[in-house]
Protein backbone atom coordinates (compact mmCIF):
# COMPACT_ATOMS: atom_id res chain seq x y z
CA UNK A 1 0.00 0.00 0.00
CA UNK A 2 1.55 3.29 -1.08
CA UNK A 3 2.36 6.01 1.46
CA UNK A 4 1.15 9.61 1.38
CA UNK A 5 3.10 12.85 1.69
CA UNK A 6 2.94 14.98 4.89
CA UNK A 7 1.04 17.64 2.97
CA UNK A 8 -1.64 15.17 1.92
CA UNK A 9 -2.01 13.90 5.50
CA UNK A 10 -2.41 17.46 6.81
CA UNK A 11 -5.07 18.25 4.23
CA UNK A 12 -7.08 15.19 5.22
CA UNK A 13 -6.77 16.08 8.92
CA UNK A 14 -8.15 19.60 8.31
CA UNK A 15 -11.08 18.21 6.33
CA UNK A 16 -11.90 15.76 9.10
CA UNK A 17 -11.76 18.56 11.73
CA UNK A 18 -14.21 20.78 9.78
CA UNK A 19 -16.60 17.92 8.96
CA UNK A 20 -16.58 15.94 12.19
CA UNK A 21 -20.31 15.34 11.90
CA UNK A 22 -19.91 13.27 8.76
CA UNK A 23 -16.91 11.12 9.69
CA UNK A 24 -18.93 8.33 11.26
CA UNK A 25 -21.20 8.00 8.23
CA UNK A 26 -18.22 8.11 5.85
CA UNK A 27 -16.39 5.43 7.81
CA UNK A 28 -19.46 3.25 7.73
CA UNK A 29 -19.86 3.65 3.96
CA UNK A 30 -16.19 2.87 3.37
CA UNK A 31 -16.33 -0.20 5.59
CA UNK A 32 -19.34 -1.58 3.73
CA UNK A 33 -17.73 -0.86 0.35
CA UNK A 34 -14.45 -2.49 1.29
CA UNK A 35 -16.20 -5.56 2.63
CA UNK A 36 -18.16 -5.94 -0.59
CA UNK A 37 -15.08 -5.41 -2.73
CA UNK A 38 -13.10 -7.93 -0.68
CA UNK A 39 -15.83 -10.48 -1.06
CA UNK A 40 -15.82 -10.04 -4.86
CA UNK A 41 -12.03 -10.27 -5.05
CA UNK A 42 -12.01 -13.45 -2.97
CA UNK A 43 -14.77 -15.06 -5.00
CA UNK A 44 -13.46 -17.76 -7.38
CA UNK A 45 -14.36 -17.75 -11.04
CA UNK A 46 -13.50 -14.15 -11.92
CA UNK A 47 -12.88 -13.03 -15.52
CA UNK A 48 -11.49 -15.95 -17.56
CA UNK A 49 -8.21 -15.72 -19.48
CA UNK A 50 -8.62 -17.68 -22.71
CA UNK A 51 -5.34 -19.34 -23.68
CA UNK A 52 -5.31 -20.99 -27.10
CA UNK A 53 -3.99 -24.53 -26.92
CA UNK A 54 -1.59 -25.85 -29.53
CA UNK A 55 1.09 -24.13 -31.55
CA UNK A 56 2.75 -20.95 -30.36
CA UNK A 57 4.29 -18.48 -32.75
CA UNK A 58 7.75 -19.46 -33.80
CA UNK A 59 8.87 -15.82 -33.75
CA UNK A 60 10.91 -14.33 -30.92
CA UNK A 61 9.40 -15.33 -27.63
CA UNK A 62 9.24 -12.98 -24.64
CA UNK A 63 11.73 -13.69 -21.88
CA UNK A 64 10.34 -15.98 -19.20
CA UNK A 65 11.92 -17.03 -15.91
CA UNK A 66 13.55 -20.44 -15.93
CA UNK A 67 12.02 -23.12 -13.70
CA UNK A 68 13.33 -22.91 -10.15
CA UNK A 69 15.80 -25.67 -9.53
CA UNK A 70 19.27 -26.09 -8.09
CA UNK A 71 22.15 -25.06 -10.32
CA UNK A 72 23.81 -28.37 -9.48
CA UNK A 73 21.15 -30.56 -11.04
CA UNK A 74 19.84 -30.93 -14.55
CA UNK A 75 16.77 -33.02 -13.76
CA UNK A 76 13.18 -31.80 -13.69
CA UNK A 77 11.89 -30.00 -10.64
CA UNK A 78 10.79 -32.33 -7.83
CA UNK A 79 6.99 -32.45 -7.55
CA UNK A 80 5.38 -31.31 -4.32
CA UNK A 81 4.74 -33.98 -1.71
CA UNK A 82 1.70 -36.06 -2.49
CA UNK A 83 1.64 -35.07 -6.19
CA UNK A 84 2.59 -37.36 -9.05
CA UNK A 85 4.50 -35.83 -11.98
CA UNK A 86 2.81 -36.61 -15.29
CA UNK A 87 4.04 -35.91 -18.81
CA UNK A 88 2.36 -32.90 -20.40
CA UNK A 89 -0.52 -33.48 -22.76
CA UNK A 90 0.66 -33.18 -26.36
CA UNK A 91 -0.14 -29.98 -28.22
CA UNK A 92 -0.94 -32.15 -31.25
CA UNK A 93 -1.79 -35.82 -31.64
CA UNK A 94 0.38 -38.16 -33.68
CA UNK A 95 0.73 -41.88 -34.36
CA UNK A 96 3.85 -43.78 -33.25
CA UNK A 97 4.50 -44.76 -36.87
CA UNK A 98 3.66 -42.87 -40.05
CA UNK A 99 3.65 -44.02 -43.65
CA UNK A 100 7.29 -43.19 -44.37
CA UNK A 101 6.15 -40.86 -47.16
CA UNK A 102 6.33 -37.08 -46.85
CA UNK A 103 4.37 -33.99 -47.88
CA UNK A 104 6.75 -31.18 -48.88
CA UNK A 105 6.00 -27.50 -48.35
CA UNK A 106 5.72 -25.65 -51.66
CA UNK A 107 6.52 -22.04 -50.77
CA UNK A 108 9.81 -20.33 -51.55
CA UNK A 109 11.31 -17.98 -49.00
CA UNK A 110 13.59 -14.98 -49.11
CA UNK A 111 17.28 -15.42 -48.37
CA UNK A 112 17.89 -14.95 -44.64
CA UNK A 113 21.21 -13.43 -43.63
CA UNK A 114 23.37 -10.64 -44.98
CA UNK A 115 26.50 -12.58 -45.92
CA UNK A 116 28.15 -15.97 -45.79
CA UNK A 117 27.66 -19.29 -47.51
CA UNK A 118 24.13 -19.87 -48.87
CA UNK A 119 22.39 -23.16 -48.08
CA UNK A 120 18.93 -23.99 -49.37
CA UNK A 121 16.56 -26.28 -47.51
CA UNK A 122 13.19 -27.97 -47.96
CA UNK A 123 10.59 -28.68 -45.26
CA UNK A 124 8.44 -31.83 -45.19
CA UNK A 125 5.97 -33.57 -42.83
CA UNK A 126 5.46 -37.33 -42.71
CA UNK A 127 2.08 -38.61 -43.86
CA UNK A 128 0.14 -39.76 -40.83
CA UNK A 129 0.89 -36.63 -38.79
CA UNK A 130 -2.46 -35.26 -39.89
CA UNK A 131 -2.76 -32.41 -37.37
CA UNK A 132 0.29 -30.56 -38.72
CA UNK A 133 -0.20 -28.55 -41.90
CA UNK A 134 3.00 -28.76 -43.92
CA UNK A 135 2.80 -25.17 -45.18
CA UNK A 136 2.36 -23.84 -41.67
CA UNK A 137 5.21 -26.00 -40.39
CA UNK A 138 7.35 -24.66 -43.23
CA UNK A 139 6.60 -21.09 -42.18
CA UNK A 140 7.49 -21.84 -38.57
CA UNK A 141 10.81 -23.36 -39.58
CA UNK A 142 11.60 -20.41 -41.85
CA UNK A 143 10.85 -17.86 -39.11
CA UNK A 144 13.21 -19.56 -36.67
CA UNK A 145 16.03 -19.98 -39.19
CA UNK A 146 15.74 -16.33 -40.32
CA UNK A 147 15.84 -14.88 -36.80
CA UNK A 148 18.90 -12.64 -36.19
CA UNK A 149 19.55 -14.54 -32.95
CA UNK A 150 20.02 -17.68 -35.04
CA UNK A 151 22.59 -19.05 -37.46
CA UNK A 152 22.04 -16.33 -40.06
CA UNK A 153 22.70 -13.48 -37.61
CA UNK A 154 26.49 -13.61 -37.55
CA UNK A 155 27.38 -13.22 -41.24
CA UNK A 156 28.69 -16.77 -41.64
CA UNK A 157 25.58 -18.38 -43.13
CA UNK A 158 22.63 -17.52 -45.31
CA UNK A 159 19.61 -19.82 -45.50
CA UNK A 160 16.73 -20.00 -47.97
CA UNK A 161 13.65 -22.22 -48.01
CA UNK A 162 12.81 -23.81 -51.38
CA UNK A 163 10.03 -26.00 -52.76
CA UNK A 164 9.95 -29.70 -53.66
CA UNK A 165 11.31 -29.34 -57.19
CA UNK A 166 14.34 -27.16 -56.41
CA UNK A 167 17.83 -28.31 -55.44
CA UNK A 168 18.36 -28.26 -51.66
CA UNK A 169 21.35 -28.71 -49.39
CA UNK A 170 19.26 -30.28 -46.61
CA UNK A 171 15.68 -31.14 -45.69
CA UNK A 172 13.93 -30.51 -42.37
CA UNK A 173 11.67 -33.52 -41.76
CA UNK A 174 8.93 -33.75 -39.12
CA UNK A 175 8.59 -37.48 -38.45
CA UNK A 176 6.84 -39.96 -36.20
CA UNK A 177 8.95 -41.57 -33.44
CA UNK A 178 9.38 -44.90 -35.28
CA UNK A 179 10.41 -43.19 -38.53
CA UNK A 180 12.80 -41.00 -36.55
CA UNK A 181 14.56 -44.16 -35.34
CA UNK A 182 14.85 -45.46 -38.88
CA UNK A 183 16.10 -42.22 -40.47
CA UNK A 184 18.59 -41.65 -37.66
CA UNK A 185 19.87 -45.24 -37.87
CA UNK A 186 19.00 -45.72 -34.20
CA UNK A 187 15.71 -47.63 -33.94
CA UNK A 188 15.87 -47.90 -30.14
CA UNK A 189 15.67 -44.10 -29.71
CA UNK A 190 12.17 -42.81 -30.30
CA UNK A 191 12.59 -39.82 -27.96
CA UNK A 192 15.19 -37.45 -29.41
CA UNK A 193 15.69 -35.82 -32.82
CA UNK A 194 18.82 -36.00 -34.98
CA UNK A 195 20.74 -34.91 -38.06
CA UNK A 196 21.81 -37.65 -40.40
CA UNK A 197 23.60 -36.50 -43.54
CA UNK A 198 21.42 -33.93 -45.29
CA UNK A 199 18.35 -34.87 -43.23
CA UNK A 200 17.44 -32.77 -40.21
CA UNK A 201 15.00 -35.09 -38.42
CA UNK A 202 12.57 -33.48 -35.98
CA UNK A 203 10.72 -36.01 -33.84
CA UNK A 204 7.04 -35.04 -33.65
CA UNK A 205 6.93 -36.39 -30.09
CA UNK A 206 9.27 -33.61 -28.97
CA UNK A 207 7.60 -31.04 -31.24
CA UNK A 208 4.26 -31.87 -29.62
CA UNK A 209 5.33 -32.39 -25.99
CA UNK A 210 8.59 -30.54 -25.43
CA UNK A 211 10.72 -31.55 -22.44
CA UNK A 212 10.50 -30.83 -18.68
CA UNK A 213 13.54 -28.52 -18.80
CA UNK A 214 11.65 -25.96 -20.93
CA UNK A 215 8.49 -24.45 -19.46
CA UNK A 216 7.61 -22.91 -22.84
CA UNK A 217 6.90 -25.16 -25.84
CA UNK A 218 7.54 -22.42 -28.39
CA UNK A 219 11.04 -21.79 -27.00
CA UNK A 220 11.80 -25.50 -27.01
CA UNK A 221 10.78 -25.78 -30.66
CA UNK A 222 13.13 -22.92 -31.51
CA UNK A 223 15.94 -24.69 -29.65
CA UNK A 224 15.17 -28.01 -31.36
CA UNK A 225 15.40 -26.53 -34.86
CA UNK A 226 18.50 -24.47 -34.14
CA UNK A 227 20.28 -27.41 -32.48
CA UNK A 228 19.70 -29.92 -35.27
CA UNK A 229 20.35 -27.41 -38.07
CA UNK A 230 23.53 -26.48 -36.19
CA UNK A 231 24.71 -30.05 -36.69
CA UNK A 232 24.09 -29.69 -40.43
CA UNK A 233 26.24 -26.56 -40.35
CA UNK A 234 29.09 -28.58 -38.85
CA UNK A 235 28.65 -27.84 -35.16
CA UNK A 236 29.21 -30.53 -32.54
CA UNK A 237 27.85 -30.88 -29.03
CA UNK A 238 28.91 -28.48 -26.28
CA UNK A 239 28.89 -28.38 -22.49
CA UNK A 240 27.42 -25.86 -20.07
CA UNK A 241 30.07 -23.12 -19.69
CA UNK A 242 28.78 -21.57 -16.45
CA UNK A 243 26.22 -22.67 -13.89
CA UNK A 244 23.27 -20.29 -13.85
CA UNK A 245 24.03 -18.92 -17.32
CA UNK A 246 22.28 -19.73 -20.59
CA UNK A 247 23.04 -23.08 -22.16
CA UNK A 248 24.76 -23.12 -25.55
CA UNK A 249 22.30 -24.08 -28.26
CA UNK A 250 24.56 -27.04 -29.09
CA UNK A 251 24.26 -28.45 -25.57
CA UNK A 252 21.90 -31.45 -25.54
CA UNK A 253 19.23 -29.56 -23.65
CA UNK A 254 16.62 -32.17 -24.56
CA UNK A 255 18.36 -34.53 -22.12
CA UNK A 256 19.61 -32.14 -19.42
CA UNK A 257 20.85 -28.66 -18.58
CA UNK A 258 23.69 -29.46 -16.13
CA UNK A 259 23.41 -26.18 -14.26
CA UNK A 260 22.67 -23.94 -17.25
CA UNK A 261 19.32 -22.34 -18.00
CA UNK A 262 17.32 -23.10 -21.17
CA UNK A 263 18.35 -21.19 -24.28
CA UNK A 264 17.01 -21.55 -27.80
CA UNK A 265 19.48 -19.43 -29.78
CA UNK A 266 23.08 -19.59 -31.05
CA UNK A 267 23.50 -15.87 -30.31
CA UNK A 268 22.84 -14.28 -26.91
CA UNK A 269 22.92 -10.51 -26.34
CA UNK A 270 24.08 -10.00 -29.93
CA UNK A 271 27.12 -12.30 -29.75
CA UNK A 272 27.77 -16.01 -30.39
CA UNK A 273 27.23 -18.08 -27.26
CA UNK A 274 29.20 -21.33 -27.05
CA UNK A 275 30.55 -23.79 -24.51
CA UNK A 276 33.39 -26.31 -24.32
CA UNK A 277 33.20 -29.15 -26.83
CA UNK A 278 31.79 -32.38 -25.45
CA UNK A 279 28.60 -34.08 -24.36
CA UNK A 280 27.16 -35.55 -21.18
CA UNK A 281 26.33 -39.20 -20.67
CA UNK A 282 22.64 -38.54 -20.04
CA UNK A 283 20.21 -41.46 -20.38
CA UNK A 284 17.66 -41.26 -23.16
CA UNK A 285 14.12 -41.46 -21.77
CA UNK A 286 11.76 -44.12 -23.00
CA UNK A 287 9.27 -43.20 -25.71
CA UNK A 288 6.41 -41.00 -24.46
Amino acid sequence: MGGRTGRDSGLHRRRRASRAGSVTLLALVLAVGLAAGGAYAARPGGPDLLITAGVRSAGPAPARPAPTRSAATSGPAVPAAGRVARPPAPAINYPPRGTGRFRTATAFGAVAGRSGRLLRYRVAVEEGIDEVDVERFGREVAVVLADPRGWTGGGEWRLQRVGPDSPADFTVLLTTPVTRGELCADPADRYTSCRNGDRVVINVARWARGVPQFDDLGSYRQYLLNHEVGHRLGRGHELCPRAGGPAPVMEQQTLGLHGCTPNAWPRVAGAPHTGPAGQYDDPIPAED
